[in-house]
């Protein structure tokens, strides 16, 4: 299968890498496009299509900065995953951007997985009726979180 997945945190770099080594484990055949960091990027055998160093902007103001790199960033992303047509996107928390790859995603046929739920369950639950809508499964990291989402019908 060919995998895109995308994280744009540090964290998430790392909970990406330990999956690509668990897919190649399980999907020796695996092929993967990245936007993620180091780690990603030495497991997957491959430079990243972005950084999370070009991604991981905190607080509001350097958000508000850095507004056209985010637009940049999710355009780069729309047009790589045309292009590649990848089996599958998994979606590595970080749910600012992640959530709207998933609604392009799910326009142009791909199928998404989320991997590290958005924190939904803390803050704004509503949130969920959309993600039902544009994501394909949801993998919970925390036990609480798999009794959340069975609320939700979420798969």
């Amino acid at each position: 299968m060919k995998y895109y997945l995308i994280a744009g945190e540090t964290s998430g770099d790392l909970h990406g890498a330990n999956l690509i080594k668990a897919l190649k484990i399980e999907d020796p055949d695996a092929t993967f496009q990245i936007v993620g960091g180091n780690l990603m990027q030495a497991e997957a055998g491959k430079k990243a299509l972005i950084h999370t160093s070009e991604m991981a902007f905190m607080g509001f103001i350097e958000v508000l900065k850095n507004l056209p790199k985010i637009s940049r960033n999710l355009k780069l992303v729309k047009n790589d995953l045309l292009k590649e047509k990848p089996d599958t996107v998994i979606l590595i928390d970080f749910p600012g951007f992640n959530l709207k790859i998933a609604d392009f995603a799910k326009k142009n046929g791909i199928k998404t997985c989320y991997y590290i739920s958005p924190k939904v369950w803390a803050w704004n639950q509503g949130r969920v009726k959309k993600i039902k809508r544009i994501v394909g499964h949801m993998f919970c990291i925390l036990p609480f979180e798999v009794d959340f989402y069975k609320k939700w019908r979420m798969p």
